[in-house]
């Protein structure tokens, strides 16, 4: 499973990294068939997230944490100017919690939601 990591350049400013989460067959309970099954590191404090707006200045991430988009589309910019969009079962790791960071725009039609998972 892919997923994008935003990360702090030696500069101060902000870059997008390719990242994959290994899968494999796994049963995870008697009667269900076996699925894909990967780790996304967490020791706790996850937190929903529902909003009408996601527009931001540019910002740090407040902590290193995933980012899963349940719904809706955002966009992130990078400060090289690069964009990428997110929409419902895309994984981000924000990881730019030093620096110039990065920001975040809705888009399309609110709301957005998505599940913040702290890595520690």
């Amino acid at each position: 499973m892919r997923f994008t990591r935003i990360t702090r350049t030696d500069d101060g400013g902000s870059a997008f990294e390719d990242g994959e989460i290994v899968l494999a067959g796994q049963r995870v309970a008697d009667g269900v068939p076996a699925m894909a099954v990967g780790g996304v590191p967490s020791t706790g404090g996850v937190l929903f997230l529902r909003s009408a707006e996601f527009d931001s200045a540019p910002h740090t991430a407040p902590r290193e944490q995933w980012v899963v988009m349940l719904r809706g589309t955002i966009e992130v910019a990078v400060t090289d100017g690069t964009r990428r969009r997110f929409g419902p079962g895309d994984l981000v790791l924000a990881a730019d919690t030093t620096g110039t960071g990065h920001v975040t725009a809705g888009v399309g039609a609110p709301p957005y939601e998505a599940l913040f998972i702290p890595t520690v």
